[in-house]
């Protein structure tokens, strides 16, 4: 039975006229279990494209796999392989499929003559997927609507309370106009999670990081065709060890307050604020996805009315509710006070994530300033980021960094841009700039 736990680290210290609290709430999953434990019950014992193929599992995942023209070669036969990695690590019981995507999307498997569109993985349909996997080549555009169009549509046929796809692509959106993906991004989300990777230097981060924010997953580069199955075993093992599906952070405030944001930011930094439900005319919710035995850091800013020097109140109350019940909570207090000792302190947890979302933001800034020929601007957005490494000792950010400026003095942030630095480099920065190290505590 998974259990979770909250902390909050914050100063609850206001000063006279005060009304923003800022807190830092760390949940703990543990004893998450693996995705559908005990749910594999019901599932097809053999392959054979029956309507019993479908029953009883509460996990469904689907691997897409991009088959535009511009695969051939490499790409497409380490996508093949990494395909059929993936299917390896998909356990009995799951409730999977396989497609293929271009400037249209065809269902690999099941087969599109099959009278299921999802299947429980067992050996006959493992072997048969990758049968299926085999036969896939490359060809036509790029339309990756189409791909999430039909991922949903096959969801929706099984009752997994799981769903979760991994999508590769090696290439840009351009076979449709961007409204289309934008408009199908909107459609799916909450439908499902998915994790995005591009391969090789032809993709474009933001379209991927578009997806993937949306849908509760991760973006990232594979800079390598013959990592790409690697990457896809990962992304399966990481997303089977999610036991726990369906949990929501609550915020509840006082009447007459404002919740300003909530952000996860650890391991990566994940803006939630405009994904709010309203639980309760005071209790607003924000989905969190699926966990494993884990630990997310959220930063939870609120407005509350000033009160005289002396005044304590509740300021929030953080939960988490896993299928609409609560399992921990935590609160977020405020006290005004005229002691300034108290009122300028700033907890050590809010200062360092407060500086890594700072950190992305300049890194992606900057890298689009770079790539739009503002030099100036793509100078002090990157050095900004260079001293915002260095501040919050994130290392692998400070390494990608140096690739891509030279660091003159790295406390004062200044910077020159290199020459001729290579595009791989640069994505791999911006696909890691929202990935955060944790506060250290004493």
């Amino acid at each position: 039975m998974a259990e979770f736990s909250a902390e909050v680290f914050q100063n609850e210290f206001l000063s006279d006229g005060g009304t923003d609290v800022h807190a830092i709430v760390s949940v703990t999953c543990t004893g998450a279990g693996a995705a559908g434990a005990g749910a594999a019950a019901g599932a097809a014992a053999s392959w054979g494209g029956t309507a019993d193929a479908v029953g009883g599992g509460q996990v469904a995942e689907i691997v897409a796999v991009d088959t535009s023209g511009s695969m051939q070669g490499r790409n497409m036969e380490a996508a093949k392989h990494a395909a059929a990695v993936a299917v390896d690590q998909i356990p009995d019981g799951t409730l999977f499929a396989i497609i293929g995507g271009s400037h249209v999307a065809t269902r690999i498997f099941p087969y599109p003559n099959a009278r299921v569109p999802m299947v429980a993985m067992e050996p006959g349909a493992r072997n048969e997927a990758k049968r299926a996997i085999s036969t896939m080549s490359a060809s036509g555009g790029t339309a990756i609507s189409t791909w999430l169009r039909l991922a949903d549509d096959l969801f929706a046929t099984v009752p997994a309370a799981q769903k979760h796809l991994i999508l590769l692509t090696d290439g840009k959106n351009e076979s449709e106009p961007k409204m289309h993906l934008d408009q199908m991004i909107t459609h799916v989300t909450g439908h499902f999670q998915c994790d995005a990777r591009g391969v090789g230097d032809r993709w474009v981060v933001e379209e991927l990081r578009k997806i993937s924010t949306a849908l509760l997953g991760t973006v990232d580069l594979i800079a390598r065709p013959e990592d790409i199955a690697e990457d896809f075993a990962a992304l399966v093992r990481k997303s089977m060890a999610r036991g726990v599906a369906d949990v929501d952070l609550r915020v509840w405030a006082p009447q007459g307050s404002q919740v300003l944001f909530v952000k996860q930011v650890a391991p990566e930094v994940d803006d939630l604020t405009r994904r709010r439900t309203e639980v309760n005319p005071l209790t607003s919710g924000f989905p969190t996805g699926a966990w494993a035995d884990e630990t997310r850091d959220y930063h939870v800013a609120v407005r509350v009315a000033a009160k005289p020097v002396g005044s304590e109140q509740l300021a929030a109350r953080v939960q988490i509710a896993v299928g609409g019940e609560v399992q921990a909570s935590g609160l977020v207090k405020a006290k005004w006070s005229d002691d300034s000792t108290l009122t300028a302190r700033i907890s050590p947890e809010v200062a360092h994530y407060t500086g890594q979302a700072e950190l992305a933001s300049a890194i992606q800034e900057g890298l689009a300033a770079k790539a739009s020929g503002d030099e100036a601007t793509a100078t002090v957005k990157l050095g900004r980021a260079v001293q915002l490494a260095a501040e919050t000792g994130n290392d692998e950010a400070t390494s990608r960094l140096r690739k891509i400026v030279e660091v003159e003095n790295e406390e004062e942030g200044t910077v020159r841009l290199k020459r001729n630095t290579a595009k791989l480099d640069e994505m791999a920065l911006d696909t890691a700039s929202t990935k955060t190290t944790r506060v250290r505590r004493a």
